[in-house]
């Protein structure tokens, strides 16, 4: 049984076929599609049915397979540095027409050419929900506000790129059979994708760097000039294309002033009303999504541009931050690969030889690439851009992304781009992205400044006319309170030196919205006073977690508070973190563990990697390093539990037990002791008869450790030394301050050791030690073979363990030993900075029977014979802190 229906160019076939599906065929000129209608699923593998032929079973196995595929890519490219585009792009071409997809098993099995409508009409779905996330995330501000070299450099880029493009594509094809393909070939060459552009830049390590900036506001520039170069493009081409221009401009107007104004009258009552944005709120959203995105279809634009414009008018607010944080994930992880998929399957490297030479195709590939790079070289003669910055920008600037494959699949769409043109300019692009990376990171290195002048580069041997510079590290609200308190304690009233601190905020670069945070905070800086709205979530979040250090600057003169952010990967994060201290010449890093205590008393992981980000600071950091563990140091008052001593808000502990680390913390307590809210006490071990005096050591046995000492008395006994001179110089200069207690204890091994600090009779905040790695001593016997933090040193690991029962937060302190190592033994290879190193020593100079001591911002020299009074306190002159904004 069967019927038909014809018309001028499509016939149609209905078959009969069983009692429940129909067979479907219609012929459109000389390509026949049949399909089952009953396409929802199989009734299971029990009838022997082939689940493949129905096209939700084929749709989730495309699905799954599309992003496996293209996280293995991902994956393997990771150590490369490559952003995420290109493992889709290549992905999407290896399952297509030109790898797996020409194969007949997949063919006929798993991209079938039924299959291709459902999955293209998904991935456009996703485009479309995708473009409205971008646009949610773009400040028009930050564009209105950009430099002249910003602009400049953008559209140079963008003029010399249209030309090209057109040029090209007629060179290609002289007579195009369908109009369009030059237009949609300009278009594609003359943009600059922002995410992925920001992804190289972390990578590189530029993201702060001048050139850095200058590239993120240009592309900016860039993208929004391209968006609007799409819609005349997409409406042009329209048969009315008057009337499409036309209605698409009063679309967008009537979104700008009608749709705007009542989405703020609207989220305006929600927020007074409810405070709460919930799924009902997000879903009538996402719904004005595609009703905007057919609008603008209907007009004669891209779908996508009504979405975009939708995000761009979205009030500022809670509910674009919910919206953000719902939506973002699923469409950019999940649904998006499908579109590069698309591309890949239009994607045929056969057709990129038709009618000519590889050669000529390469030559044509070539000069696509050379646009952005030439016209960043011009731009550079008249802003004084040297070389390499130039090169480097011209490079950055010619990053493709999304918004290029848009161009180009319209134009596939529309057939003005045919298989061997699309093939070629996705090619390009492709390559263009890829070399980017390895280019920069191979070409273009910032210059360093002041590498000398960190080989000593710590507390204990800082210049008297050094500031006293800490960078202090987060990564999220849970610890601000506690480094605040500590970075209050560290504010010395009594004496007359200045204090710079740098407070970073660490974040993850996971997209656009993290990316966007660098172009506000460069505005922040260089606009107006008015602090700018909250723009994304992200942004939203490093306020709040900065937000409370402003009010460090008030609590005494001469502090300086620098709140920052720094954006990348966690297993590059450190290498933010080593350059901001080098580039601000910190004498001290302040890191957070990456455990949090919980409410029994024991520690758990926020997130384990990072733990990795300190362990790679402690390696390669340019100055010394504290990993601080807080156990709740901002609501502690042991003050109120000692009555003797007085009117004080925290009492800290130094545990001494010797070596350039031990001399290190000891440093930063005797900064800390300058606060007249600090108790210190400076508890010293020392080592006990039964270990001087070993008789009986071979019928105990001898442990590693000892064995150690033994074999080299003259390190240990020139460690010693160096300890006693320093104890001493500290006990002298502080001796008149009530607030500073010196005990010495005695033990014999590391249980001795934990049992005594476990029996002080005062109840302190915090402990201050040393990481002591690469140093042996009986005080720590035993300690090491339970050790498992090794970055916190065996004494430090023993005092965070839920074994060692306490609510004592510590902090551990490792010196800065010249290059980076942590392996280090006595004092050797610590760069002048342990403490009395034979060569590079700035801390101990023997000179006429005295000894000089440098700390900080003072210097002070032990009196003379007949002179009891100390030498005055030198107050350095400040030098000034600048943060370089002429590019904007």
């Amino acid at each position: 049984m069967g019927g038909g229906l014809n018309d001028s160019k499509h016939q149609w076939i209905v078959s009969y076929a069983s009692k429940d599906q129909w067979i479907v065929s219609y012929t459109i000129e000389k390509l026949e599609v049949c399909y089952k209608k009953n396409i929802t699923g199989s009734r299971g593998l029990w009838r022997a049915e082939n689940a493949l032929v129905n096209t939700l079973p084929q749709f989730v196995l495309q699905l799954f397979l599309i992003i496996l595929v293209i996280r293995i890519i991902a994956f393997v490219l990771k150590p490369l540095r490559q952003p995420r585009i290109v493992a889709e792009i290549l992905g999407g071409v290896i399952l297509g027409s030109s790898a797996l997809g020409a194969t007949p098993l997949f063919r006929s099995h798993v991209f079938p050419l039924r299959s291709v409508v459902p999955l293209d009409t998904v991935a456009n779905l996703s485009v479309v929900y995708y473009m409205f996330l971008v646009g949610l995330e773009t400040d028009i501000s930050i564009i209105l506000r950009a430099g002249k070299k910003a602009y400049t450099v953008a559209l140079a880029g963008i003029l010399f790129s249209l030309p090209t493009g057109y040029a090209l594509f007629h060179h290609l094809r002289p007579k195009p059979s369908i109009p369009g393909g030059d237009l949609f070939w300009a278009t594609a060459l003359a943009c600059t994708n922002f995410q992925e552009l920001a992804r190289i830049l972390a990578d590189a390590k530029l993201l702060r760097s001048k050139m850095g900036r200058t590239a993120l506001t240009s592309s900016l520039i860039t993208d929004l000039s391209c968006w609007v170069l799409l819609v005349l493009v997409q409406a042009v081409l329209e048969k009315g294309r008057y009337i499409a221009l036309a209605s698409t401009i009063g679309f967008t107007l009537f979104l700008l002033f009608a749709v705007r104004p009542g989405l703020k009258w609207v989220i305006h009552r929600i927020s007074k009303e409810d405070n709460v944005h919930n799924e009902f709120h997000v879903c009538w959203v996402l719904t004005g999504v595609i009703l905007c995105g057919f609008i603008s279809d209907a007009c004669g634009a891209h779908s996508i541009s009504g979405a975009f414009m939708l995000g761009v008018i979205m009030p500022k607010g809670e509910l674009k931050d919910t919206l953000i944080e719902r939506v973002e994930d699923f469409v950019s992880g999940f649904m998006m690969p499908l579109f590069y998929v698309v591309v890949g399957f239009r994607t045929n490297f056969q057709e990129i030889v038709y009618g000519i030479s590889l050669g000529h195709a390469l030559l044509i590939i070539g000069l696509a690439c050379a646009p952005k790079i030439l016209s960043t070289c011009l731009v550079s003669f008249f802003f004084k851009i040297s070389p390499p910055d130039a090169l480097a920008l011209g490079l950055l600037m010619s990053t493709k992304g999304l918004l290029s494959f848009i161009v180009l699949n319209s134009g596939r769409t529309r057939k003005s781009l045919d298989a061997q043109t699309f093939t070629m300019m996705v090619v390009a692009f492709w390559l263009m992205t890829v070399v980017i990376g390895p280019i920069l990171a191979f070409t273009y290195k910032r210059t360093r400044h002041g590498r000398q002048y960190y080989k000593r580069r710590n507390i204990q041997s800082a210049k008297q006319d050094t500031d006293f510079q800490i960078l202090a590290c987060l990564h999220s609200i849970r610890n601000v309170s506690g480094i605040i308190t500590l970075l209050q304690a560290s504010i010395a009233t009594q004496l007359i030196s200045p204090l710079s601190i740098f407070v970073v905020h660490l974040v993850e670069l996971t997209g656009r919205a993290s990316s966007m945070l660098i172009v506000h905070d460069t505005y922040d800086k260089s606009s107006s006073d008015k602090k700018p709205t909250t723009v994304t979530r992200t942004r939203t979040h490093s306020e709040n977690v900065l937000g409370p250090f402003e009010s460090l600057e008030s609590k005494a003169n001469g502090v300086f508070v620098h709140p920052l952010t720094a954006m990348s990967a966690y297993d590059s994060m450190h290498e933010d973190i080593c350059s901001l201290a080098e580039d601000k010449r910190v004498l001290l890093i302040i890191l957070p563990f990456h455990k949090q205590p919980t409410i029994d008393g024991g520690m758990e992981d926020s997130n384990p990697a990072l733990r990795g980000v300190n362990q790679h600071v402690l390696a390669n950091a340019p100055c010394s390093v504290a990993i601080f563990v807080d156990r709740g140091l901002s609501t502690s008052s042991s003050a109120s539990k000692d009555s003797t001593h007085g009117n004080i808000g925290q009492c800290f502990a130094m545990l001494f037990i010797g070596g350039p680390d031990d001399r290190e913390a000891l440093a930063y307590a005797w900064r800390l002791s300058g606060n007249p809210t600090v108790r210190l006490d400076v508890v010293r071990f020392v080592v006990g008869d039964e270990q001087l005096n070993p008789t009986n050591q071979n019928d105990q046995g001898e442990d590693d450790d000892k064995e150690e000492i033994l074999a080299s008395p003259k390190k240990s006994d020139k460690e010693k030394q160096w300890d006693d001179e320093y104890i001493a110089e500290f006990r002298q200069s502080w001796s008149s301050n009530p607030c500073i207690t010196y005990l010495e204890r005695v033990a014999n091994n590391g249980e001795e050791t934990l049992k005594t600090i476990h029996n002080l009779n005062n109840e302190y905040d915090l402990y201050i030690i040393g990481r002591r790695e690469g140093m042996v001593s009986p005080l720590t016997s035993g300690l090491t073979e339970w050790s498992d933090l090794p970055e916190l040193g065996a004494l430090g690991d023993s005092l965070v363990s839920s074994s060692f029962s306490s609510n004592v937060s510590v902090l551990i302190v490792q010196q800065h030993g010249g290059g980076g190592s942590t392996s280090r033994g006595g004092g050797s290879g610590s760069g002048g900075g342990g403490g009395g190193q034979e060569t590079g020593n700035a801390e101990h100079e023997h000179a006429a029977g005295h000894l000089k001591v440098q700390f900080g911002h003072m210097t002070w020299q032990p009196p003379l014979k007949g002179n009891a009074d100390k030498q005055p306190f030198v107050n350095p002159a400040r030098g000034n802190y600048h943060e370089d904004d002429s590019d904007f």
